[in-house]
């Protein structure tokens, strides 16, 4: 388990890689900026998706060890996460605040996506066992915003993409993002479903 840790690590630092190799042999494009913002952005939603693909996959094969790489795909989601916003702040807008604020505001797929990674930084914060035991139930709470920022990770993305009539990519991630998050409420609305009948079946006294 640890050389497949440590497998997943390595290869998480591929799209990175990716960007560098590119960059050093002068092929990222007439417009290097676009294409490191798209490319990062679209990693974070990659790594989004395989967080929120762990738990259903652990319990279709039962194969528990998967929970050992939840934490791990989630950072990287956010290190992605922080590359993408940083090419946008700093080399489109080069720290211009006053801009920034005024694409938030004016531009609904700039403000979804800043609210994605403004509720990413707790939990990349909140992401280490000591502050699990810590926060205690409140993790799990806090934790489970990962369903709000898939959400609005995508609507980030179609609505980028629908301005150029390129929605084949948000569409496949958006199905996707969907299935994940539908299998958890089915597995919900399943267990609360179990739970009322065993009630019901409870004898009276």
């Amino acid at each position: 388990m640890v050389a497949a840790k440590i497998g997943v690590f390595i290869a998480c630092w591929y799209p990175l890689a990716r960007i560098v190799l590119f960059g050093l042999t002068d092929r990222l494009g007439a417009n290097p900026i676009e294409f490191i913002t798209r490319s990062t952005g679209l990693w974070t939603l990659i790594f989004l998706c395989l967080t929120l693909a762990v738990t259903p996959l652990r319990r279709l094969t039962g194969f528990n060890a998967l929970l050992r790489f939840r934490r791990m795909l989630g950072l990287y989601a956010f290190f992605y996460a922080v590359l993408h916003f940083t090419t946008y702040i700093w080399f489109d807008k080069w720290f211009d605040l006053a801009e920034v604020l005024k694409d938030i505001g004016k531009r609904p797929f700039i403000t979804v996506g800043f609210a994605a990674f403004l509720l990413l930084i707790p939990l990349a914060a909140t992401s280490p066992r000591a502050a699990a035991r810590k926060l205690g139930r409140r993790w799990l709470t806090l934790h489970r915003s990962v369903y709000a920022i898939a959400i609005l990770a995508i609507l980030h993305f179609w609505w980028m993409k629908a301005g150029k009539h390129d929605l084949i990519l948000p569409q496949i991630y958006g199905s996707i993002v969907i299935a994940l998050l539908g299998w958890r409420v089915a597995t919900w609305a399943r267990g609360k479903l179990s739970r009322q009948e065993t009630a019901g079946m409870r004898p009276t006294r």
